[in-house]
């Protein structure tokens, strides 16, 4: 508890205010990732081998932006600073802890971008959300990657919809968003790969299913190269009782 306070006061001055409320829930990320380390390496080693599987054949190495960075945990991220000339990193928050981590091992050539890229505040005001128009302004885009981050969008736009009395909505809001996600990373003129979790499952220890969800609000999957699954809570993060169990792509 000590370290995660820590990590959350050095984390607020160096976030903008927009962003802070924010910061907690990634703090809490970071310590949950921690205790989970065992259960989720095999989905992190998947993660960085499909964008190194990706950067592979490129001949333009300039720079390369990713989605969703969040704790750099699966993103090989000094094989990204090695191979592009720049390093664009793109979250929400970008803890103290990772800040320390990057200037550590001498990443110079990563930038740190605060930006919400849901395109949820579009939605509700009516507009068509167009999350990724911002990479338009990045100069030599030669690769941009949505790591673990679509899920992510979908969770927290029903939970906030939910804050806002809007919950009524969120059967038209929440696959505008994900189309918006996915026609966008796909529409950029350059080298994509996306990774992201479609669906969960609960389980009990009797290997009874208790839950099942989509996490892509009834969209069409889309092409992807591997799949595979991703125990987030393990059974000893579950109170023993039971797991979740994410199945997810990547293309």
């Amino acid at each position: 508890m000590i370290l995660e306070a820590l990590n959350y006061a050095a984390t607020w001055p160096l976030t903008p205010a927009p962003f802070r409320p924010h910061i907690a829930s990634s703090v809490s990320l970071a310590a949950r990732a921690n205790r989970c380390r065992e259960a989720w390496a095999e989905h992190e080693a998947n993660s960085k081998a499909h964008i190194l599987s990706t950067i592979n054949g490129m001949r333009q190495r300039r720079t390369a932006v990713v989605l969703g960075s969040g704790l750099l945990r699966d993103v090989p991220i000094v094989d990204l600073s090695r191979a592009f000339d720049t390093v664009v990193l793109v979250d929400l928050v970008h803890l103290a802890s990772v800040r320390t981590w990057l200037a550590t091992r001498r990443l110079k050539n990563t930038r740190l971008i605060h930006r919400d890229l849901s395109g949820l505040d579009a939605a509700l005001a009516g507009r068509a959300p167009e999350p990724f128009a911002f990479l338009r302004q990045v100069p030599y885009l030669d690769l941009v990657v949505s790591a673990n981050l679509l899920s992510q969008i979908t969770v927290g736009a029903r939970q906030r919809l939910q804050r806002e009395g809007q919950h009524d909505r969120a059967d038209t809001i929440v696959p505008a968003l994900v189309r918006a996600h996915l026609e966008g990373l796909s529409a950029l003129p350059c080298t994509t790969a996306l990774i992201t979790d479609v669906s969960y499952s609960v389980m009990d220890r009797q290997g009874r299913e208790l839950e099942r969800d989509d996490l892509l609000a009834g969209i069409p999957l889309p092409d992807h190269s591997a799949r595979w699954d991703w125990t987030v809570v393990p059974f000893a993060e579950g109170r023993g009782e039971y797991q979740a169990v994410h199945q997810v792509i990547a293309g």
